[in-house]
């Protein structure tokens, strides 16, 4: 799955403020058990624990594919409302990304594109792409409790932290390795630290929390509904809550999913974004 709209990329970390890219049946799984152990046991250290890199790299490889297309749904939950959007997105590598949106009416068309390290916004109604500046990653994407650096995976889980290993926790009765990463001096993000808790049997995240610079809890990320998407056992449903607004989140649901797809050349440019439709 492609998160976050892109699924196992994390949010990009803002500085103490609120929070404002998814299977054959019982063989196949099995198959699948089998295969997430043996590659588990090569990857122990000589404790005989696993190693936290080559976990999250695992989990990283599994959600991300050559590129991908998918079909999503995010609803906006708040005390007062809440609002879905309907999209769909196309990725290539990690340098290339394209999302579009196809519903509500009011926000149908707009696109959002990645390249290397630019990222461009296509508004219908007015007919222009815009570029979005460094400054503006750290918002609010369209009032969702993700940023637009989310959208666009402008930090990576597997070159940006380092990652230890915190031993073995029970989520929801789920059998999880608990990992803290920590960013690298120079990667572009802020946190103080996250926590992600992994899923050894199926190679899936099952939580992943957020810290800001004085430790305090930002946000918790869930994620839900483990099933066949793609060929491939992935979470289906994310679901991001801000610490310190309650009745706030914001639920992600992948509909559909597709790995190493043909993708046409120059597909992610800003001279396709105008004429991308549903």
């Amino acid at each position: 799955m492609a998160f976050p709209l892109f699924p196992l990329h994390w949010p990009s970390a803002r500085l103490r403020s609120p929070l404002g890219g998814i299977m054959p049946r019982l063989l196949m799984t099995a198959c699948l058990l089998v295969g997430s152990w043996t590659s588990l046991l090569q990857a122990q250290s000589p404790s005989g624990n696993p190693d936290p890199t080559e976990l999250i790299r695992r989990v990283d490889q599994k959600s991300r594919g050559n590129s991908s297309r998918s079909v999503m749904s995010i609803e906006t939950i708040r005390p007062e409302w809440s609002r879905t959007m309907t999209l769909k997105s196309w990725s290539q590598g990690s340098e290339e990304a394209m999302l579009l949106i196809t519903a509500p009416a009011r926000d149908r068309g707009i696109v959002y594109l990645k390249s290397e390290k630019e990222v461009w916004n296509w508004l219908p109604s007015i007919e222009r792409s815009v570029k979005l500046p460094p400054s503006m990653m750290a918002q609010d994407w369209m009032g969702t409790d993700f940023t637009n650096d989310d959208l666009v995976r402008e930090s990576s889980i597997l070159t940006d932290y380092t990652h230890a290993l915190e031993g073995r926790e029970t989520l929801d009765g789920v059998e999880t390795w608990k990992i803290r990463m920590t960013p690298k001096p120079d990667a572009p993000v802020v946190w103080s630290y996250v926590l992600t808790w992994i899923n050894p049997e199926n190679d899936t995240q099952v939580r992943t929390q957020f810290f800001d610079e004085d430790g305090e809890l930002v946000s918790t990320l869930d994620f839900r509904d483990v099933q066949n998407l793609g060929g491939r056992m992935l979470p289906a449903t994310m679901e991001m809550q801000p610490a310190d607004k309650p009745g706030h989140r914001t639920v992600i649901r992948t509909e559909s999913m597709e790995f190493d797809i043909e993708v046409p050349p120059r597909f992610f440019t800003v001279a396709n974004m105008r004429r991308l439709r549903d």
